[in-house]
C-alpha cells in the first residue's frame, strides 16, 4: 500500500512561492542575456567615426625649384625651375611634365625613363625652393597673407602668422580651404594638436592659394 504524505496549506504555499520565484529568476536571466546580445549587436553595427582627412603630401607646383641628382651620372645633375606649363627639360629625355607629382613619384618616373639610357638609373629629386601665397586667418596672432619660399605645412603656416591665439584657438580642428580644378573649394580638417604633442609626425603640406582657418574654441560664456 502506497502511503500518501499530506502537506499542510502553509507548506503548499511555500512550495508554490519557491516555484514562482524560480521561474521569475529564469525569465529575468533570459532577458538579461538577450539584452546583452542586443547591446553587443548594436555596438558592432554602430558606424566608426572616420578622420576628416588624410595628411597631405608635398607635391610639385609651378615655380618650384627642383634639384635633380643622378648618382651614377653626375654630369646630368641639374637645378631647374618648373615652368608655368608645369614642365622641366632634362638631358637625353627632353621635356617632362612634373606638376602635381610628389618628389618620390618623379624619382620613380625618371628612373623608368632613364632605365635604357644609363647604367644606373638612380635619381634623387629635392624641392629646393617654392614661392606661392598662403592665407592664414582666424585665431592666430598675425592673420594675413604669407609667401613662403619653400614647401610649407599647415603648422608652419600658422607659426609664420605669429602662432595660435592660445586663449581662443581650436588646434584640434584647423581647416584648410583649397581651390579645386573646375571651380569650387574642398575643405580639409587637420588636427594640429596631435602634431604639437608629438602624437603625429605626418605634415599636411599646403598648395598655392590655400586658406588656413583656425577656428575658435566653442564656449558657453
Amino acid at each position: 500500500m502506497i502511503g500518501v504524505i499530506e502537506r499542510s496549506p502553509a507548506t503548499l504555499e511555500r512550495d508554490w512561492t519557491r516555484r514562482v520565484l524560480a521561474g521569475m529568476g529564469m525569465a529575468l536571466g533570459i532577458c538579461i542575456v538577450l539584452a546583452g546580445e542586443g547591446c553587443q549587436n548594436e555596438a558592432v553595427s554602430a558606424p566608426v567615426a572616420q578622420a576628416t582627412s588624410a595628411p597631405e603630401v608635398q607635391t610639385i607646383s609651378e615655380g618650384d625649384v627642383l634639384k635633380i641628382d643622378f648618382p651614377g651620372s653626375p654630369n646630368l645633375n641639374i637645378t631647374q625651375s618648373v615652368r608655368r606649363d608645369g614642365r622641366i627639360t632634362l638631358s637625353i629625355i627632353g621635356e617632362v611634365f612634373v606638376t602635381g607629382m610628389t618628389p618620390v613619384d618623379l624619382e620613380k618616373d625618371l628612373a623608368k625613363r632613364y632605365s635604357t639610357q644609363l647604367l644606373s638609373s638612380e635619381v634623387n629629386v629635392t624641392v629646393v625652393s617654392s614661392s606661392f601665397s598662403i592665407f592664414v586667418t582666424g585665431a592666430v596672432l598675425k592673420p594675413g597673407k604669407i609667401q613662403p619660399d619653400h614647401p610649407i605645412s599647415a603648422l608652419e603656416a600658422v607659426m609664420e602668422a605669429g602662432g595660435f591665439d592660445n586663449e581662443k584657438a581650436d588646434t584640434e580642428a584647423v581647416v584648410v580651404i583649397r581651390q579645386v580644378p573646375g571651380g569650387g573649394t574642398k575643405n580639409y580638417t587637420v588636427n594640429l594638436k596631435d602634431v604639437i604633442d608629438g602624437k603625429s609626425s605626418e605634415p599636411f603640406y599646403l598648395k598655392p592659394s590655400d586658406i588656413v582657418y583656425v577656428k575658435e574654441k566653442f564656449s558657453w560664456f
